[in-house]
């Protein structure tokens, strides 16, 4: 199964990133493999629209689950209406994110957990 991370950086023994829409970098893992890519994001910088941009891209990755810090309103909508499940409160190496939800450790939400503007500087609400 395919998931994604929210990185700092692009490897599995970088840092979870806190934001979803404006992460530095989505991992995308095989969970039974451990095989990765690491894919820029290139909405991060937007003015408006990442969360749902960043959902989309990772819906046309094929990923059934998100692990991240914290999660927005859109990025919420967009990712469970392409049936995407969605972790938040992760920190810590993007490796030891893995392998906790492949442990059955985590437990998706069903809201999101910051408001919309959240990881825009001097946003963090």
């Amino acid at each position: 199964m395919k998931i994604c991370v929210t990185a700092q950086g692009k490897t599995l023994d970088d840092q979870v990133d806190p934001r979803f829409g404006r992460c530095q970098f989505f991992i995308v893992v095989d969970t039974d493999t451990l095989d990765f890519e690491a894919v820029e994001n290139q909405s991060a910088q937007f003015s408006g629209g990442a969360g749902i941009q960043s959902g989309q891209l990772m819906a046309s990755k094929g990923v059934k689950a998100v692990l991240t810090g914290n999660v927005g309103p859109n990025a919420f909508q967009t990712l469970t209406a392409g049936g995407i499940k969605i972790y938040t409160g992760l920190s810590g190496k993007v490796r030891d994110a893995v392998e906790k939800y492949k442990g059955g450790n985590l437990k998706p939400i069903e809201n999101p957990n910051v408001g919309s503007k959240f990881g825009m500087p001097g946003k963090n609400n």
